[in-house]
């Protein structure tokens, strides 16, 4: 086993949820050596075809890799993670922060073809694509943004790519929107955490409404300039929004989150010419995370 492999116990979690060969000849031949080659590009951000032999070829890994971002497998893989991890009562609910960070795109990350891409034998779009491959220019280059919601054990409950131009407040909706813990037993999947926490560019009307819509506890500072225009209107403005200092002091571990996931240096800088595969490159990370002890 070499340096950043899976390990025995590892492999035992994740193979159950990969997969499986169907019909005569065998689609797939070593899941494990293959994966072990994705985490290898992952880790070190080298080029797919400097792989080294022990992964064998270096189009089977990227080719999977593509394939599985595409049809949502990763998607699908880190979901039962999850729902496995919340058998055991190993997810902290207690509290999920929400946050983004911008990656800077590497020049090889430009240039993707106008023409959508499309599932190999299906003809229809991959479920993360988008027609801006969630790239923008700003001072320093072309850039993409993650946006995250994360557990209080510093893991990803569900990810988001945009371009790295875009806010953060119109993004909370959709990302809790992709918080689905399917539960063991059966039923309706979790998708409410016990509290939530963001930063001040998450606070909006808008994403207050919707909190206490769906009867989630919030702690989401105000910034100076809302206060201020609430204060003017006066008894129309509203009440003041809470906010308790001891728990959002908790908010370092959605940030801590992002430090683990910017540890791959292929989620640090993007390489993947498209979105759904840079996608998936996020979704292979997160579940490295969840598999670890």
């Amino acid at each position: 086993m070499g340096r950043g492999d899976l390990t025995d116990a590892q492999w035992a979690r994740l193979e159950p949820h990969l997969p499986k060969n169907v019909g005569r000849g065998g689609r797939w031949k070593c899941h494990r050596k293959v994966i072990n080659g994705i985490l290898f590009r992952q880790r070190t951000g080298i080029p797919w075809r400097d792989l080294p032999t022990r992964f064998g070829k270096w189009k089977t890994c990227h080719d999977r890799h593509r394939r599985w971002s595409a049809d949502g497998t990763w998607e699908n893989v880190l979901r039962a993670v999850q729902t496995d991890a919340d058998a055991e009562e190993r997810i902290d609910w207690s509290m999920v922060g929400i946050d983004s960070t911008t990656c800077r795109a590497h020049q090889h990350a430009a240039g993707a073809r106008r023409r959508p891409p499309r599932i190999p034998r299906k003809r229809i779009l991959p479920a993360q694509h988008r027609p801006d491959e969630a790239l923008s220019r700003s001072r320093g280059g072309l850039t993409t943004k993650i946006h995250l919601a994360a557990d209080g054990g510093c893991r990803p409950l569900a990810v988001l790519i945009t371009p790295g131009q875009g806010g953060d407040a119109p993004q909370l909706i959709p990302v809790l929107e992709r918080v689905r813990v399917r539960r063991p037993g059966g039923g309706p999947p979790r998708t409410r955490p016990d509290h939530l926490s963001g930063g001040k560019a998450y606070s909006s009307r808008r994403n207050r409404r919707y909190l206490r819509r769906r009867r989630i506890k919030h702690t989401i500072p105000e910034p100076r300039n809302q206060r201020a225009n609430r204060q003017h209107r006066g008894s129309r403005g509203g009440r003041p929004t809470g906010f308790d200092k001891s728990l959002y002091k908790r908010r370092n571990e959605v940030e801590r989150t992002i430090n683990a996931l910017k540890g791959f240096r292929a989620v640090a800088t993007r390489f993947d010419k498209r979105a759904y595969i840079f996608h998936g490159t996020v979704t292979v990370a997160a579940i490295r995370l969840w598999l670890r002890s």
